[in-house]
């Protein structure tokens, strides 16, 4: 698997910021999320202002500016950022969203999803004020390939309730956020990816006749893993009889989703027990039931990939140290 490039959001919430110029504002957005072209064609003076709450390298900033156009360009995604999803919740105004070949007009209350993976634009023809979650793309419960089908969707149009619920839920962060300890923001930055998958996958779940079947094989066979991972028995044969098909089939379905079997329930199963690590409801529990809660049944070996894969100790990483999640940030590969 390639590393992910990841920005340093050891520093949890940032005091709201002012830019009083084109200028200003991109080097604010650079700096905040990934590099970005800004302009305008507006002769009139230019102003924004901009407040972020992170937790858990999930980011959610809102975003008040004059009109403008943000692109990524092949020139911006060279100079780093990719491996991030970004949600956009458009509070007031609108916007026209484009990536991949498809445009969508968004208007108050919209949700849509794209990546910094790839070239994007975003033009804002009045003033406006939009909330955006950003987060790695593997932070997703999700193949990489089904969630690309949803980029530059409307996806209040998709599912209404659940997008409704996720529009409830952030549409005031940071503020709600910041005077938050970091665990309880944790918590609540992990709740909203949890809504954000689930609102993905029922999309993808709601006509399956319409895409390929090795698709459709392969998220059931995802979901298959994921109710199982605690299950010290899950393998390749336990997955693929339960699916009525070869190993072989198997290991060349996950071959076209450019993973392998060993390594999707391994980066699943850490990545719930990282979750577990920092969710204050279970702070009790100790790092090996968590690590066997999740199918890790030698702690010792548990420890060494989680080091391995996030640069530091489960003990160190459960630790409220801001250089300590500086360091695993660092560190970490998907």
């Amino acid at each position: 698997m390639v590393a992910t490039q990841f920005r340093n959001l050891s520093k949890a919430t940032q005091t709201p910021a002012q830019a009083d110029s084109l200028g200003a504002f991109r080097n604010l957005v650079s700096s905040s999320f990934v590099p970005l072209r800004v302009s305008t064609d507006r002769p009139e003076p230019f102003a924004a202002r901009m407040s972020s709450a992170d937790a858990d390298n999930i980011a959610f900033t809102e975003i008040t500016a004059k009109p403008h156009l943000v692109e990524r360009t092949p020139e911006t995604i060279a100079s780093g950022g990719s491996g991030y999803y970004k949600v956009s919740l458009l509070l007031s105004g609108s916007s026209i969203l484009v990536q991949d070949g498809k445009e969508l007009v968004m208007s108050p209350g919209d949700l849509s999803i794209y990546d910094t993976s790839r070239p994007y634009s975003l033009l804002f023809g009045e003033e406006f004020r939009n909330l955006i979650m950003m987060f790695p793309k593997d932070r997703l419960e999700l193949p990489i390939p089904f969630t690309e089908q949803l980029t530059a969707v409307s996806l209040r149009q998709q599912n209404s309730g659940l997008a409704s619920v996720i529009t409830a839920f952030i549409s005031q962060f940071p503020a709600q956020l910041s005077p938050l300890d970091d665990r309880v923001r944790t918590k609540l930055a992990h709740t909203s990816l949890d809504l954000v998958s689930t609102m993905l996958s029922s999309i993808l779940d709601t006509d399956p006749a319409h895409r390929d079947p090795h698709q459709v094989l392969l998220q059931k066979i995802y979901t298959h893993i994921d109710e199982n991972l605690g299950s010290p028995q899950l393998s390749p044969s336990s997955i693929a009889a339960a699916h009525y098909i070869s190993t072989r089939h198997l290991h060349a379905l996950f071959r076209q989703a450019d993973t392998t079997v060993s390594t999707w329930i391994r980066e699943r199963r850490l990545e719930r027990c990282r979750v577990d690590l920092l969710d204050p409801v279970i702070a009790d529990r100790t790092v090996s039931a968590i690590a066997a809660r999740w199918g890790f049944t030698d702690a010792a070996h548990f420890s060494r990939v989680f080091k391995s894969t996030y640069g530091v100790s489960p003990s160190e990483f459960r630790q409220p140290n801001s250089a300590l999640e500086a360091k695993m940030f660092r560190g970490f590969r998907r």
